[in-house]
């Protein structure tokens, strides 16, 4: 993929090492805020490979803020749940909650390769991204950072007012600043295959536990788009990975299996790739103007897709941040909490990624034979078959964020409380239907539950940096709005500050904003 052609800039407000799917992301997020950021990848162009496949819900929606939610969604393959199978008896059909009116699926398919395509069109002018070029060296400074670059065309320095490594597990920022990632690395290995065939199965997750195709593995496959399986199966303790990973000791395995389940359109490989799982995380995402997100900040295992879906929320939660402290919007301390709040998402993200590991590869005998137990008692106990669910992602609520405002008055719903991601609902809006969600993503929100003319208090919140969006009783035509953020009755007033990454900052009853812009200016953001 082409560069530039125009030299490196000696000095850039954002430089962000790493132009995978996380870094891309945070570029189009911060151009969309009209920050400029100069984006250095390693690599020629986007990544080869499925890699990271499935999108949650959440990560559409933060995708959309940029507008490309619908090229993902019309391109990628959408689904609901999965099926999983000890031997060759199914033992769990699962379903994720999804409703009609909802504006995404809760997981859509799709290959690494283009979300990485799709974020980086969507970045626009602010955006430069130097392939082939990689961070060798970052001298941190107080107001920003000196950063050598290895280019095509030869070594430069630039000086970034702010660095955001987002260059992955083997970060060279990481490894600059001097830091480890802490946490658990597994020893089950998994081989990853990506095939080319034609096949008429629905989209759905699926499992299989010593099947009879491969006795003693853990096998999952997906569809993609294109007529791509993605297979991943367990390897054996005892096999050298270097050796799994060989054509000739894969392609017979993939074979055994797609016999076995009766996908007999001839088929070829396209990708062979090796993988252990890893819970590791740095304890701070913030070293004074360098930033860490993605797999340079975490590292979560495969299982419940919490990857690269964690990585794309920690872009939706800095991208707002930095502009804001960049612009003089907010104090620069802001960006703690951007660490405080991803911190505490990732260790959870953790948590159930460690106990989804230890049932798809045991580490040891007795989690081998606890998972064989339990498989067996689903095969005629629906009580056990939930002990099997992947559990898959979902946002994490901020609990204890220094960012929470209060929630004053009466509410019948914690959906909406402080910390938590702002509920979906569909509205009735002067050009038709109309997804909440698809108001975030860039202003702090302030959700107006009322009938009739505004208090001229409340309309003069956009001088103050916050949009205002009424939601009267006939346009919340399904009572979406006013059950989820907790209001009794159509009649009852209420204002829900939102932030931009449609999260919750607070909430009160009644129609005056001044307790609203008190909190804004007590968490540091400018009048």
């Amino acid at each position: 993929m082409a560069n530039s052609v125009s030299a490196l800039p000696p000095h850039v407000p954002v430089l962000i090492a790493g132009g995978g799917p996380v870094g891309l992301t945070l570029a189009a997020l911060l151009s969309r805020q009209g920050i400029g950021c100069l984006v250095v990848e390693a690599d020629e162009g986007y990544c080869s490979g499925s890699r990271a496949i499935c999108m949650s819900r959440r990560s559409q929606e933060i995708l959309g803020w940029v507008g490309a939610d619908k090229p993902l969604v019309g391109k990628g393959l959408s689904w609901l749940g999965g099926r999983s199978y000890w031997r060759d008896a199914e033992v769990l059909h699962f379903r994720m909650p999804s409703e009609p009116s909802q504006r995404f699926a809760p997981m859509v398919n799709i290959q690494q390769f283009y979300v990485e395509e799709l974020a980086h069109r969507a970045g626009g002018a602010c955006m430069d991204v130097r392939w082939s070029s990689r961070v060798t060296a970052v001298r941190p400074m107080v107001d920003g950072a000196e950063v050598d670059i290895q280019a095509p065309d030869g070594s430069h320095t630039v000086r970034a007012d702010w660095v955001v490594a987002c260059d992955g597990g083997r970060s060279t920022v990481r490894e600059q600043l001097g830091l480890q990632l802490r946490g658990t690395q597994y020893e089950g290995r998994y081989v990853i295959v990506d095939i080319v065939q034609k096949t008429k199965r629905p989209v759905e997750r699926l499992a299989w536990f010593d099947p009879p195709s491969n006795p003693g593995s853990t096998i999952l496959m997906h569809r993609q788009p294109d007529d791509i399986w993605r297979i991943d199966y367990q390897i054996r303790d005892d096999e050298d990975p270097l050796e799994a990973v060989k054509p000739e000791n894969v392609l017979p395995r993939v074979s055994s299996h797609l016999r076995m389940i009766g996908e007999d359109q001839p088929w070829e490989p396209l990708w062979i790739s090796i993988y252990n799982a890893k819970c590791l995380t740095l304890d701070c995402y913030r070293h004074g103007r360098v930033l860490f997100a993605g797999d340079a900040a975490h590292l979560v295992p495969i299982f419940g897709v919490r990857g690269l879906n964690s990585g794309l929320d920690d872009a939706g939660n800095l991208a707002w941040k930095l502009a804001a402290v960049i612009e003089g919007r907010a104090d620069e301390d802001l960006l703690d909490s951007y660490s405080i709040e991803r911190v505490h998402a990732a260790r959870e993200n953790i948590a159930y990624g460690a106990k989804s590991t230890e049932f798809m590869a045991p580490p040891n005998f007795a989690f081998k034979l606890m998972r064989e137990a339990t498989l067996r008692l689903a095969l005629s106990d629906d009580k056990v078959r939930p002990l099997i669910n992947p559990r898959q992602s979902s946002p994490v609520r901020y609990v204890g964020s220094p960012l929470n405002g209060p929630q004053a008055g009466d509410w019948t719903s914690e959906l909406a409380a402080p910390g938590a991601p702002a509920p979906e609902a569909l509205l009735a809006g002067p050009d038709g239907p109309l997804h909440l969600t698809q108001c975030f993503g860039r202003d702090m929100l302030c959700l107006v539950f009322a009938d009739g003319a505004l208090p001229d208090a409340l309309r003069a919140l956009p001088q103050k940096g916050v949009a205002v969006l009424a939601i009267e009783p006939d346009a919340d035509t399904l009572g979406q709005a006013r059950q989820r953020y907790g209001l009794p009755d159509a009649a009852a007033q209420a204002l829900v500050l939102v932030r931009p990454d449609g999260y919750v900052m607070g909430r009160w009853r009644g129609l005056d904003p001044a307790p609203l812009v008190a909190v804004l200016e007590q968490k540091g953001f400018a009048a």
